[in-house]
């Protein structure tokens, strides 16, 4: 190649990287408009790689973890050093350090669960420990799960977790790419599982008393679903599956249920466009609540109960990687009323939104320079 084409296409190359990074802090520094509530973005911190989940503590600290395999604390707005104590984590693709969750009691007991991906027998596949956060070290671990059969591909792991009314953990596995295993119930894989905080199977669990079952799963027939949210007045546990080239689902979790992946789906294989299973209805397997066509590729999931969004009260909000966006859903009872699209790539790739105790939105994008932010309202 010429050497002068050559340093104008680098020219060209580097700065559309400039341009789009400015973009995006120009645009996260306005005002963004919506139809309930206009608001900003602020910036919290930068420099995380790959943020996955984000968690706030009742004294104002909040906790974050970083996919190749760190959790980290923000105090003050700054990023501390990696807690100590962690695991042995194989990060691998979709696989890492993920999601965090706080015991029910941790005002009293400072006990946190992580979901992450080791290596054992078969490959790698989804585990949970608990320990006990004193200062920056994780302390008394304790594995209280850990997926069988794992294997050894790198993609959807799943691994949401969800203290719910019943404080029970909700987590979900997804089908790790092999599809017809979310069919089947002797194999964790593709399923929403329900363990107690020491990770003994509840009693009342749909397959508890079915020997060919593994006792802790709660639902099956699952792709992929990362996000878990407890709806706030009636206390259900919902979920958003991640699907294929389209289908996208927000689906209510009940004891069970056969959620029908891969046999129906609205969404087809990626790439071919060919279609997969036998359509997307059949007898005795669950509807989506709701469904996206095109695929906006969800990752999170939250019911808004703060008071800094008056009109955004009791909505659902939906994160989104592919298009950057959140999706907001005004809900009547069981059913999805209107669709409102926020943010559009303005911050890059969402990963999660969340509540803070404060009440305010946040959201983590997935990128090598993560950032957390804060949305305010400007009205």
């Amino acid at each position: 190649m010429n050497k002068t084409r050559y340093i104008f296409i680098s020219f060209l190359f580097f700065t559309f990287l400039g341009c789009e990074a400015a973009d995006k802090e120009s645009i996260a520094s306005k005002i963004v408009t919506s139809e309930k509530h206009n608001f900003t973005l602020v910036t919290v911190v930068d420099g995380l790689e790959y943020p996955w989940s984000v968690e706030f503590l009742p004294d104002g600290r909040i906790l974050v973890t970083e996919k190749p395999g760190r959790l980290r604390i923000i105090e003050n707005n700054q990023l501390s050093a990696p807690v100590t104590g962690l695991p042995k984590i194989k990060a691998k693709g979709q696989g890492g350090l993920l999601d965090i969750a706080l015991d029910p009691d941790y005002k009293n007991n400072q006990i946190i669960y992580l979901s992450y991906s080791a290596k054992g027998k078969g490959g790698i596949g989804t585990e949970v420990v608990k320990g006990k956060l004193i200062g920056n070290e994780l302390k008394d671990t304790q594995v209280i799960f850990k997926l069988s059969p794992k294997t050894n591909t790198g993609h959807h792991f799943g691994s949401r977790m969800l203290f719910a009314k019943d404080r029970a953990l909700y987590i979900t596995l997804g089908d790790r790419g092999d599809q017809d295993r979310a069919q089947d119930i002797s194999d964790h894989i593709g399923s929403l599982i329900r363990i107690n905080k020491d990770g003994t199977v509840p009693k009342g669990n749909p397959f508890v008393n079915n020997p060919n079952a593994k006792p802790e799963i709660y639902t099956y027939g699952n792709r992929n679903m990362q996000g878990i949210a407890m709806h706030p007045e009636t206390g259900e546990v919902w979920t958003i599956e991640h699907g294929p080239q389209g289908g996208d689902e927000l689906n209510l979790m009940k004891a069970g249920t056969n959620y029908g992946w891969p046999v129906i789906t609205y969404g087809a294989n990626y790439r071919t466009g060919t279609k997969i299973g036998e359509g997307t209805e059949k007898a005795g397997m669950a509807q989506p609540i709701h469904y996206w066509l095109p695929s906006i590729a969800t990752s999170s999931l939250l019911f808004y109960t703060g008071d800094k969004f008056h009109n955004w009260k009791g909505n659902a909000f939906v994160s989104s990687l592919k298009f950057g966006q959140l999706a907001r859903l005004e809900m009547q009872g069981n059913k999805v009323i209107k669709e409102e699209r926020l943010i559009n790539g303005a911050v890059g790739r969402i990963r999660e939104v969340q509540q803070g105790l404060d009440g305010y939105i946040y959201i983590i994008t997935d990128e090598s320079n993560g950032k957390l932010y804060r949305i305010k309202p400007a009205d």
